[in-house]
């Protein structure tokens, strides 16, 4: 019995020690190569004015239409993958009779496509770079439902084959058809810090 409480005590303090390791040695680590990332779906007044808050829409197959409003944060890691470090959120209305609101729950990927160029925004958000890319995340609904939110921002000076504006899912229905910005509304912006 001795012996069994022996290497007992010996192997929670060994397990302890390995545990205290990874504390001290991993935020260090993962910190150096995450991103802070605050996403927007923006209002652009006049042409040049960057303001929060406005709406983005998508249509489904069979003519559905889905607008949300939002906005909110995640941390994106070095590694490249997923994250629960995330919050925000904002509204939706269809063009079927539903609407209420919706929480961000996770992060599922972001990829930077780099900063914006600068064309001399006024930019009201002002949280850190602009920056183009894509982000995917988890989201909840009001109703219930879940689904998956893409949020692309294609400003000035991004490669091609992004788009801009948001796709999401809701339930089983997929709003994929992205809808271009028309004048101040369907824009999209990331700021990294």
């Amino acid at each position: 019995m001795r012996m069994r409480a022996r290497y007992w005590g010996a192997g929670a303090m060994l397990a302890l020690a390995a545990t205290l390791v990874l504390l001290v040695a991993l935020p260090s680590s993962a910190a150096n190569g995450a991103q802070h990332v605050r996403w927007d779906i923006f209002t652009l007044v006049g042409g040049h004015t960057i303001n929060p808050g406005g709406p983005a829409s998508a249509t489904a197959p069979g003519g559905d239409t889905i607008t949300l409003t939002g906005s909110g944060h995640f941390v994106a890691p070095a590694s490249g993958g997923g994250s629960g470090a995330v919050d925000g959120g904002g509204t939706w209305t269809t063009s079927s009779g539903g609407s209420g609101t919706y929480t961000v729950t996770g992060l599922v990927s972001w990829e930077s496509a780099g900063p914006q160029a600068n064309v001399g925004f006024v930019d009201n958000i002002d949280e850190g770079t602009r920056t183009n890319g894509t982000a995917v995340l988890t989201i909840e609904f009001s109703d219930g439902s879940s689904g998956v939110l893409t949020v692309g921002c294609h400003g000035p000076g991004a490669p091609a084959g992004i788009f801009e504006g948001i796709a999401t899912t809701k339930s089983f229905k997929t709003y994929y058809t992205v809808h271009e910005p028309e004048g101040e509304f369907g824009r999209t912006i990331f700021h990294v810090s």
